[in-house]
């Protein structure tokens, strides 16, 4: 404080010898130095930064992490041995970028919707810093680009089977079925549940049984993922318009389907062992991750608070990263001849 009034005495006091201003004191000056060509270049560039990051921001950058990690875990799943860095890297670069084509697609569609919720009130889209031609256009320029890698650098299946997926949650899921049933999250979870077997048909051309083994785990895992998510937010979600089943069907009934859907995913979690696509230490690490889920959703079944349900959907989300790193690590050993039937 006093530094501030000694320089308010300073610059008050100055022109009382007579001498004016001054070069470089007073209003004028600080005006001139508020335009100079510097002082403007910053000014552009963090609002050029804030762009970027609004723009970074659409695209769901956390979501998208999870989805490239699940494409390349099909990859290296699908690899007998060491698989071609090459392919795995335009690869996860291609569905990373599809991927947030979809996102930024969902934002754009649900700006409305955002705006009403205060968990997604501030995106750029939902407070109208983004118009919809802006949103529209990026999404178009890093989807057409992720086709471009997928086709040319990977090959034409992956793209083809990515673009669906595009497809399936941009417009079926968010557009169509969001809006219209409770059991949305049930039937657009398909979508979300595709990466590992886009990361197994980028490097052999197909999709066999086993991918789909993948692709089942996780469409089974996203309804007792994502529900406790939406009881804890349910006041949300009344306000949003969305039909959610903890708003359609009450708190109870979505309970009781998050414990259903957890002893599902318990049990087709078994299915790679019972295939003979893992062994033993890939099943010993099922079980005990799913011990942990189970303990979740039956809390939130039978003893339920809003920290029971986030505790649950963050554990949710650490059990699918470790229930395929165990797969991973299991296929490797199995590899090095250890841990087989």
């Amino acid at each position: 404080m006093q530094n501030l009034q000694t320089t308010s005495n300073y610059e008050t006091d100055f022109p009382s010898h007579g001498h004016g201003a001054g070069p470089g004191h007073g209003p004028d000056a600080r005006a001139a130095l508020d335009s100079s060509p510097v002082t403007g270049a910053a000014a552009l560039l963090r609002t050029a930064l804030d762009r970027c990051r609004q723009y970074a921001a659409l695209t769901k950058p956390r979501i998208t992490q999870m989805t490239v990690f699940c494409a390349i875990i099909g990859s290296l799943l699908a690899s007998r041995g060491a698989p071609d860095w090459r392919v795995v890297a335009w690869s996860a670069a291609g569905i990373w970028l599809l991927a947030a084509a979809a996102f930024a697609v969902n934002c754009l569609i649900e700006a409305r919707v955002d705006a009403r919720m205060a968990r997604t009130a501030r995106r750029a889209t939902a407070r109208g810093e983004l118009t919809r031609t802006q949103t529209a256009l990026v999404s178009s320029v890093i989807g057409g680009a992720g086709m471009w890698v997928l086709y040319t650098m990977v090959n034409p299946l992956t793209m083809w089977l990515t673009l669906a997926t595009f497809v399936g949650y941009a417009f079926i899921y968010t557009a169509l079925l969001k809006p219209n049933t409770s059991q949305n999250i049930v039937i657009g979870g398909l979508s979300g549940a595709m990466p590992p077997a886009l990361g197994w048909a980028a490097v052999t051309g197909t999709v066999p049984m086993q991918a789909w083994l993948l692709v089942l785990i996780i469409f089974v895992w996203t309804p007792p993922h994502f529900w406790p998510l939406a009881m804890s937010r349910r006041d949300d979600y009344v306000r949003s318009g969305l039909p959610m089943l903890p708003v359609t069907h009450g708190m109870a009934h979505t309970g009781l389907q998050v414990w259903c859907y957890a002893i599902a995913l318990a049990l087709v979690t078994v299915l790679p062992w019972a295939v003979g696509m893992s062994g033993w230490p890939y099943l010993l690490a099922a079980i005990a991750l799913n011990a942990v889920f189970l303990h979740h959703s039956w809390r939130v079944h039978r003893h339920y608070s809003d920290e029971v349900a986030r505790k649950a959907f963050a554990w949710s989300i650490v059990y699918l990263g470790l229930l395929f790193a165990a797969l991973l690590a299991d296929h490797y050993l199995q590899l090095a001849g250890i841990g087989g039937e």
